[in-house]
């Protein structure tokens, strides 16, 4: 039989914490209630996992599922939040404000979910076990500030620390997929222009030069034999490259292959720089607020482990739990784990001595947000000659490699001549 674990207060408001087996939910609740309890939290007792290990990669592209199927923009998960926190603030229920929220929502995928919500928190439900029931929505840091907020009983200055802090995610996010987009975009450009030159424009031209029966020159045989294979095998290799496209992101999910992948995008030039301050930023910024929210160091680590989204530094996270554990200080065994910044360590070293981690951890967020504009306007700079001086090369290769034959009738004529 399942175990569930619950809050709950008594008639004299006296909290209680404890265990208790059910059936299931609706009828650990029914048992709590007929006591003369009033349920402040319940939820399932599940068997604790490894947290470095990933989650099982069928649970992973379930969630991924849901993610595209309530879609919910950032900047609308923004707006909730703060006005969630003004609503309650003000005095309303968690029950009424996200009602009153579900009536404006124009989204109509987040509007669903926030019914469902509602309906939770109404039969009883914690806000963060009503918002933990949509994984694909609100994430493991959004869920762990709530309950920390629960928990306070500081749930309306939490939501609106929450909505400053997606606010500022919702900046870095835009930022790197600024300094990605253009590359993205140049580049499916060009292999669309180069499949096009090889579907189209070099058939055309190899059958005329079949016709005269000429010897073509090296590179220009193998742009045919290149045109030719890719028009007889189109689809086949259309859908060789969405099989191999899929095997990517599913391996993605594995641990070698997480690992493997996010090795590769801390180290890829230039690009590698933003990826890191990208990460930095978020540890810093997800760390800060934790703290600063009264939640531990080890339960902290725990959220930004989820957070960070690299495999790498979720495993110098590990090792850094571990040496705290053994006694040793924060800056020390983020140190120890020769994955962290100089900068980073000596802000949280200062801020141990001064007992001002929070503040220094927004500091070093700020830092790192800084060095992510600096590392965009240059890639800005120099992408943009460099894709055009990419497609433009690639092009009139093609382009000469065709007329290639051309040029020597012509060299060949002159010399008749």
């Amino acid at each position: 039989m399942p175990q569930f674990s619950y809050v709950v207060t008594d008639a004299k408001g006296n909290r209680k914490e404890d265990n208790i087996r059910a059936s299931n939910m609706d009828a650990a609740m029914q048992n709590l209630t007929k006591k003369g309890f009033k349920v402040v939290s319940l939820k399932e007792v599940r068997a604790k996992k490894d947290s470095t290990a990933l989650p099982p990669i069928w649970e992973q592209i379930q969630t991924s599922l849901e993610r595209v199927k309530n879609h919910t923009p950032l900047n609308v998960l923004v707006f909730f939040t703060r006005q969630l926190a003004t609503m309650f603030s003000a005095g309303l229920t968690i029950e009424k404000a996200i009602a009153n929220l579900m009536v404006e929502e124009k989204n109509s995928q987040f509007r669903k979910v926030l019914a469902t919500v509602a309906n939770d928190v109404k039969k009883g439900m914690a806000l963060s076990e009503a918002l933990g029931q949509h994984p694909g929505v609100f994430d493991g840091l959004y869920v762990a500030l709530v309950h920390a907020g629960e928990v306070s009983g500081s749930l309306h200055v939490i939501l609106d620390e929450l909505s400053i802090y997606l606010e500022a995610m919702s900046d870095t996010q835009r930022k790197v997929i600024s300094a990605l987009s253009y590359p993205m975009f140049v580049l499916i450009f060009m292999g669309l222009i180069v499949a096009g030159l090889l579907l189209f424009v070099v058939p055309q031209f190899a059958e005329i030069y079949a016709k005269f029966g000429a010897q073509l020159p090296g590179p220009t045989r193998a742009l045919v034999g290149m045109s030719q294979l890719l028009s007889q095998n189109f689809v086949a290799a259309l859908l060789i490259s969405i099989i191999a496209l899929f095997t990517l992101w599913v391996l993605s999910m594995t641990e070698k292959g997480a690992l493997t992948f996010d090795t590769i995008k801390l180290h890829f030039p230039v690009f590698g720089l933003l990826v890191t301050y990208s990460t930095m930023n978020k540890f810093a910024k997800t760390f800060g607020i934790l703290l600063g929210s009264g939640v531990p160091v080890l339960e902290s680590l725990n959220h930004v482990q989820k957070v960070v989204s690299n495999r790498v530094m979720i495993n110098a996270i590990e090792t850094a739990k571990m040496l705290i554990k053994d006694g040793f200080a924060i800056s020390v065994a983020l140190k120890k784990t020769d994955v962290f910044p100089a900068t980073m360590i000596q802000l949280i070293a200062t801020g141990e001595e001064t007992g001002e981690m929070d503040k220094l951890l927004d500091k070093a967020a700020y830092f790192y947000a800084k060095q992510m504009d600096a590392t965009v306007d240059r890639l800005t700079s120099l992408i943009e000659p460099l894709m055009i001086v990419l497609i433009g090369g690639v092009v009139v290769s093609i382009i000469v490699t065709i007329y290639l034959p051309i040029f020597k009738l012509g060299m060949a004529i002159n010399k008749g001549l």
